[in-house]
């Protein structure tokens, strides 16, 4: 990788970093009549699409018992992978029970006031996967739903002619209530408007390529989702201190999930960012994934930069709202202070993104593209809901009352105004 100056950067390759486009509008077309075709089709829409994309002939598209049979059978086997499973989804479900909010009520001069929470009934994960295997994505996605104690929690997962136990495992372990095997924008729509053997949920939420993002948009409106994710990122802010070693593997990390990944390092030092840049191409070579490495550095949103000073580092990786933000420097916790656009932060040489990838149990499901400006990342909160609560004595209503009948009448609206004076007749 060659490094570029922070200054010297043109408008065209600011905006390239700053305006990452996942794809989306490409596709939105052909995603709409997908959409289209399993809301008015169902279940025969979705067998036809198992064959067409995925080259499989789906039987059953509810394999619930499957998870729950690829879970014993991964558990007797005293399978590692199980017990990394189990592991993970403790951590997972520890760190989001802390998320649990609790009903409240207070009083305000007669006026007791409260706010309480309710889970949504149904919620639906999509997890990724086909010739490839996330377990992760499964524990990331059900394990906050089943923490807010949602009623129903489904899972779409792509078919194939074996479906990677493990995920099916980690599904069960979780805690889903169904389970079916149907991928990309036909999952997401057969989870948004239901088929004759899915059932239809409130919100829909998970990762996954720019089908299922794109359908994510389509359906919105219909059903509630969690946001519009594009492929992983990863922003390194380094200061000499750092080990360039260690930041070239943690942008390599990122970068072999997808060639439209971006990975980006920053410092103000220089000769780290040289040293950066050199590591990436050393390591690059020695990673099974090389090729899907090498787009993803090529990317344009993508490279190794010098900034003439941290404060400038700071402000580029501002603007650049990573979904990961990792800060490897003498003063990480001042630089923490300063950042407020990230999708989850991680901190020092020892916090690597793949720890929280998998197993610290922060959740993995974060905003990309630059929607941590806007938004956070999955968690109990996604599938809550909120509601005020008030009681009135006659006493705290007579104190409001000249102020909600004179703003009633201002508006018009004399019947609010009459609904207050009748109580007091």
């Amino acid at each position: 990788m060659n490094v570029r100056t922070v200054a010297d950067l043109s408008p065209a390759e600011r905006r390239a970093f700053f305006e990452r486009d996942a794809g989306v509008d490409g596709v939105r077309d052909d995603v709409r009549g997908i959409v289209d075709r399993v809301r008015e089709e169902g279940d025969v829409a979705l067998r036809e699409f198992a064959e067409k994309f995925d080259d499989v002939a789906v039987g059953n598209v509810d394999i619930t018992d499957d998870a729950a049979r690829a879970r014993d059978e991964l558990a007797d086997a005293n399978d590692p992978v199980f017990d990394a499973i189990c592991d993970a989804a403790a951590n997972v479900r520890a760190f989001h029970e802390r998320q649990r909010p609790e009903d409240w009520r207070d009083d305000f001069g007669g006026r007791k006031l409260g706010r309480r929470f309710r889970p949504i009934d149904r919620a639906g994960v999509y997890v990724p996967g086909g010739a490839a295997a996330y377990p992760s994505s499964a524990l990331m996605g059900v394990i906050p739903a089943t923490v807010a104690d949602v009623d129903h929690v489904a899972v779409a997962t792509p078919p194939a002619e074996t479906i990677d136990p493990a995920t099916l495992a980690a599904i069960h372990e979780a805690g889903a209530d169904a389970v079916y095997q149907v991928g990309g924008a036909q999952a997401v729509a057969a989870l948004a408007y239901g088929t004759e053997t899915v059932t239809r949920v409130q919100k829909v939420v998970g990762p996954g390529n720019k089908w299922v993002t794109a359908a994510k948009a389509v359906v919105q409106g219909d059903v509630e989702i969690d946001f519009l994710a594009g492929p992983s990122e990863v922003l390194v802010l380094a200061d000499e201190t750092a080990d360039p070693e260690l930041v070239a593997a943690d942008l390599l990390a990122q970068a072999e999930h997808d060639p439209n990944a971006s990975v980006v390092a920053v410092t103000d030092d220089a000769d780290l960012a040289a040293a950066v840049a050199d590591a990436v191409d050393e390591q690059a070579a020695e990673r099974e994934r090389e090729e899907t490495i090498r787009a993803a550095l090529d990317n344009d949103a993508s490279g190794v930069l010098h900034a003439r000073s941290m404060p400038e580092a700071v402000l580029f990786a501002e603007e650049y709202a990573a979904e990961h933000l990792s800060i490897v420097a003498d003063d990480d916790e001042a630089l923490l202070d300063r950042i407020t656009n990230a999708g989850s932060v991680f901190l020092g040489p020892h916090s690597p993104v793949a720890a929280g990838d998998y197993a610290t149990g922060t959740n993995h499901v974060l905003p990309t593209n630059g929607g941590a400006k806007r938004y956070g990342g999955l968690s109990v909160d996604t599938f809550l809901r909120s509601s005020t609560v008030q009681r009135l004595d006659r006493d705290a209503l007579d104190a409001l009352s000249e102020t909600v009948t004179t703003l009633a009448e201002a508006e018009g609206l004399e019947a609010h105004a009459e609904s207050v004076r009748k109580r007091f007749e």
